[in-house]
């Protein structure tokens, strides 16, 4: 386990997920292992919700809680040591070690999941566990809830209810304590870095890929062993993809070069978009396009504060790209009538945030009672408007396959925010002066 591993956090966290439950019993499972082809697997990556209870990182693991009258229990369910396998794998916690690291009232051998199960789920009213996640344990839960039915005449009754546990977890999650938000912060800034040094490295003549290897040496250098997500690094006419991971093609002289990349630290993950000229410098169109999108960012981030709703940055973003779309003659009218004949999404046609977290499109409902959700301190975000313009008979020449997106990662604050990505340059003329090649 980490020298700097703090159990009270996660058994201060399950112990409020038992309040919730009141009685009844709640059973976690981690994600599996993937084979990705012959006899190798992908690189391991635990499941979210099964960390943010335990801290847990090995897999073949099931965390179970019971609540009942004033008593609760914390379980784990996890491989037992092994020294065998542990030449070929590496170190396993193992079930007694595990109840002092992580804080659990009692662990036992994975092997013994189904029997323990068995016994636990008899007499409890709820039966609470993540139901559509997996096909397969939605059929082992069944199966073993059907067992447990099966002894009704010796006085066991089987959970009446089923309960979809995600819904508490993921309100929960919502709202990151210190501890995530010290993780956060330190995601961003390096990934930051990791964006500084693609805008230092990127020549033309290169080739995207190697740009992507900057990024990801970066991340690797300062710890972060993974990106958070497929790395996009996309010139030209590929910026105006919004999801191109080919990262396959050459970079010219007078292209921009759109960067979504973010590293994963800790469990948590960082997400940033910078765009920038190859060349080092913007062009007129590149520059009008660019300085109409990160004004429509400034705007969307003002909005993201405890006083206001999810959906104020995305409509404040809006009327900046619809004024700035008009100018450009790429939209006709007023703002008004832009924004109500939706003609802005031909060329802005996403949404321009989502939560951030443990996942890079973290857990949490936008609506609450059909209403937009108020911003509370606590909550972190992405702000990432965008422009992508493709080569049509009505689009102005100059601005054919300019893509353009602005991304920062944003917590909110008592008071307001803090952006947790601002060491990566945005504005034409810092990054302009971090790309000089004096």
């Amino acid at each position: 386990m980490p020298g700097m591993f703090d159990a009270s956090l996660y058994r201060q966290r399950r112990l409020r997920l038992l309040q919730q439950m009141q009685r009844g019993i709640a059973i976690i499972p981690t994600a599996e292992e993937v084979e990705r082809n012959g006899d190798t697997h992908y690189a391991y990556r635990h499941d979210s919700n099964f960390y943010y209870l335990t801290g847990f990182t090995e897999p073949d693991a099931v965390l179970v809680l019971v609540a009942t009258e004033g008593e609760s229990r914390s379980l784990l369910f996890c491989r037992d040591k092994d020294p065998e396998r542990e030449i070929w794998d590496g170190y396993r916690l193992g079930p007694e070690a595990a109840v002092e690291h992580l804080g659990l009232d009692g662990a036992h051998s994975i092997d013994a999941l189904d029997e323990q199960l068995e016994i636990l789920l008899g007499n409890q009213p709820v039966l609470f566990y993540p139901l559509g996640a997996s096909p397969s344990w939605d059929e082992r839960m069944l199966e073993l809830r059907r067992r447990v039915q099966a002894r009704i005449r010796s006085g066991i009754q089987a959970p009446e209810r089923l309960h979809d546990i995600r819904n508490m977890l993921h309100d929960m999650r919502l709202r990151k304590d210190p501890h995530e938000q010290k993780i956060l912060r330190r995601a961003g800034e390096i990934s930051a870095q990791a964006h500084n040094r693609a805008m230092r490295a990127v020549r033309p003549g290169m080739f995207e890929y190697e740009i992507e290897a900057e990024l990801l040496h970066e991340f690797c250098r300062q710890g972060a062993r993974h990106p958070a997500y497929p790395t996009i690094v996309a010139g030209g006419a590929n910026a105006c993809v919004l999801h191109y991971v080919n990262n396959h093609d050459l970079l010219h002289e007078n292209e921009l070069l759109l960067i979504d990349a973010g590293c994963e630290i800790d469990g948590y993950a960082a997400d940033i978009t910078r765009t920038f000229p190859v060349s080092g410098r913007f062009s007129g169109a590149q520059r009008d396009v660019y300085e109409i999108v990160l004004a429509a960012q400034e705007a969307a981030i003002a909005h993201a504060r405890p006083d206001h709703t999810w959906d104020e940055p995305h409509e404040a973003a809006l009327r900046v790209l619809a004024q700035g779309f008009i100018d450009l003659k790429l939209c006709h009218g007023t703002i008004d009538a832009v924004l109500e004949s939706a003609s802005y999404k031909r060329f802005y046609m996403h949404r321009t945030g989502h939560w951030l977290g443990m996942d890079v499109h973290d857990v949490g409902d936008y609506k609450v009672d059909d209403r937009w959700r108020p911003f509370e301190p606590g909550m972190t975000l992405t702000i990432e408007p965008g422009c992508y313009i493709r080569p049509a008979d009505d689009v102005p020449l100059a601005l054919w396959n300019i893509g353009i997106r602005i991304e920062d990662d944003v917590l909110i604050t008592t008071h307001g925010n803090e952006i947790l990505t601002a060491g990566a340059p945005k504005t034409i003329r810092d990054i302009e002066e971090l790309m000089r090649h004096d």
